[in-house]
């Protein structure tokens, strides 16, 4: 059956929820359409859920910090009890979102959706037709040239998992793997990871990195550094995995092994050809309107574009809002990436935003880098916490900040402040003549600068 719109947006995450939502309100009429249950990445197998755990996280790591120091505790993670919990927060996301879109009016369509033309997707039985169409299809693991990578399970299945193995492999050392390797380790079970390069998480300041990595080796994380994955065996439930190190091979067993190596556009399947739509490997290739370079009826957002911003959900989510901007409007508002603080959400929790020494020096600047080992301070002091250290990057002619990295627990938070001064252009030595309330993590900000 053929359905005429005027616009058609294919992901329901945070790239594709706005825009519909924005232009249905401007009497639009729309489609939106997902393979997957709606709601996107983020609220159902990503940031929200991910936090839940995180958070038992860190009563367990908090409670042993302070064992001896006045804390006397049996604490525990209950991993069914947990999933239970995480699940009064994705549960109702779906039902929601499609309740949402009714009230609003917007079409709903369930399958994989692909391009007949340029202004036609079908999906299922259905071919749709638009005068616009928005692709935000969010990002999935990126295939790894492994023999036996079929074998390999997913962060989405992480999330699910009712019972958690004794023993876990994380294959790559990106942000998934550490982030839920912390979560595992701390609910009771053997993890390794294993890294091909010399350094993991290398989009962050290497010195930070390097506290991560101590820091999970005290909690019994095996880190394998300079490893390279040959292959995944299976036999009777149970996975062999054999790496290479040092031109040494190496097996480990675990009950599961778990893709944390990195992720791609999830656009293979649109077949973009059909409608004239260019793309490279970093995504749907855009302008800086994020309007397609080769059909303008065509618009992508979030992962599933080709722009400086960051695989992170506040990205989408202004990239959505621009689009359905240019869309209403014509076009005539770009996406800003000037400020993209991002997180790592273990535990200490490793935060990053704006340029690193490198990249200051490499623009030219004259910079000056105030670096502390803030363990010792109140803040963290007061809860026994070893792992705490701040680098921070200022650009020394202007007086403005250009950069921050952070490890600690009150990291998550602390960049936000960061972001803002970089944001605003606001100079050091107006921050410091801001009073915060005391005794706060925030407080200590004019100690840093």
């Amino acid at each position: 059956m053929e359905k005429k719109f005027d616009l058609i947006v294919i992901g329901t995450g945070s790239g594709g929820s706005s825009v519909a939502m924005k232009c249905r309100n401007a009497g639009w009429e729309v489609a939106i359409i997902d393979s997957r249950p709606f709601g996107g990445t983020c609220a159902l197998r990503g940031c929200d859920p991910k936090k839940v755990l995180v958070g038992a996280a860190e009563i367990i790591e908090r409670t042993k910090r302070m064992e001896g120091q006045g804390i006397k505790s049996t604490a525990a993670i209950d991993w069914a009890e947990l999933m239970a919990f995480k699940r009064t927060f994705t549960e109702p996301v779906s039902d929601n979102k499609e309740k949402t879109y009714d009230k609003a009016g917007i079409h709903s369509f369930y399958g994989e959706a692909f391009f007949q033309s340029e202004n036609e997707i079908q999906v299922g039985e259905d071919i749709l037709s638009a005068e616009h169409i928005v692709i935000a299809t969010g990002a999935i693991p990126v295939p790894l040239p492994i023999r036996g990578s079929e074998h390999l399970s997913s962060s989405d299945d992480f999330l699910e998992l009712d019972e958690l193995p004794a023993k876990i492999i994380f294959v790559g050392g990106g942000y998934i793997s550490f982030e839920f390797a912390h979560i595992a380790a701390r609910a009771g079970s053997e993890v390794h990871i294993i890294h091909r390069g010399e350094r993991p998480l290398e989009h962050f300041d290497a010195d930070l990195v390097d506290l991560l990595v101590s820091k999970s080796r005290e909690i019994g994380i095996q880190v394998h550094l300079n490893s390279e994955v040959e292959s995944i065996e299976q036999k009777d439930g149970q996975f062999t995995v054999t790496a290479t190190a040092k031109n040494e091979s190496v097996q480990l067993e675990a009950d599961l092994v778990i893709h944390g190596a990195g992720r791609i556009p999830a656009i293979e399947g649109l077949k973009l050809e059909n409608g004239n739509v260019d793309r490279s490997k970093e995504g749907v290739s855009v302008n800086s309107y994020l309007q397609s370079t080769s059909n303008p009826r065509v618009y992508a957002a979030g992962d599933a574009a080709a722009t400086e911003g960051l695989p992170l959900t506040p990205i989408a989510s202004m990239e959505s809002h621009v689009v359905a901007s240019n869309l209403l409007k014509g076009n005539h508002r770009s996406p800003s990436y000037q400020v993209m603080p991002t997180v790592v959400f273990t535990l200490p929790k490793l935060a990053t935003v704006g340029v690193s020494e490198e990249q200051a020096r490499e623009k030219g600047h004259n910079i000056r880098v105030n670096e502390f080992d803030t363990s010792a301070w109140y803040t963290y002091k007061r809860t026994n916490e070893r792992h705490a250290f701040v680098k921070v990057i200022i650009d020394e002619e202007t007086d403005q900040l250009l950069g921050a990295h952070l490890i600690s627990e009150e990291a998550d938070e602390l960049i936000n402040h960061f972001a803002t001064a970089i944001q605003f252009k606001l100079k050091t030595a107006d921050l410091k003549q801001m009073i915060y309330a005391y005794p706060t993590a925030a407080s200590d900000l004019g100690y840093m600068l």
